[in-house]
């Protein structure tokens, strides 16, 4: 008997490793923004540093993009406005978060829509054609790049008051 996992299982197995790693992002971007005063989402480091608000609004818009319709139309939708993701606008925290919830369901809304043979597939981004696990890897990775962000400004925002996400030192 073949102990060695068909590619279909193997297929199976990324996609549930995929979706339960974008969960975990989400909810540790959440517990982080959770701890956030109204004022924090706007503030930056620096001039050219973007605040947390500007932050969540571009991976939203990424995140929404690149999965609408993730096998059959090009991840850059016409509709998306990049560069607007970047301006400081004054969205209000409420109406981030529900933009926020809806990328994050078109994500597991795909991911769960997802055959094993469709990890063979090659779609578009840009009018560049990508491999379907090359597709979700990236923005895999380009979403933690963003978590992270979130994460480091929370935390340094609420200084004293940060409540960690993880196990406390000397623990």
């Amino acid at each position: 008997m073949d102990e060695h996992p068909s590619q279909a299982e193997l297929g199976t197995v990324f996609v549930a490793e995929i979706e339960r790693g974008y969960r975990a992002q989400k909810l540790q971007a959440e517990r982080a923004l959770d701890q956030l005063e109204a004022a924090d989402w706007h503030r930056t480091l620096d001039d050219d540093g973007n605040s947390i608000a500007v932050i969540v609004r571009h991976l939203t818009g990424n995140l929404r993009s690149r999965w609408t319709d993730f096998l059959t139309s090009d991840g850059e939708k016409p509709d998306r406005n990049r560069d607007g993701e970047f301006e400081s606008g004054r969205q209000g925290k409420e109406e981030m978060l529900a933009a926020w919830d809806e990328a994050f369901a078109v994500v597991f809304d795909a991911l769960a829509a997802l055959t094993p043979s469709d990890l063979g597939r090659t779609i578009t981004i840009r009018d560049q054609p990508l491999g379907v696990v090359a597709a979700i890897l990236r923005n895999y990775e380009h979403t933690g790049h963003h978590v992270g962000q979130i994460v480091l400004l929370a935390k340094h925002w609420r200084g004293p008051e940060w409540r960690t996400l993880s196990i406390p030192k000397k623990r």
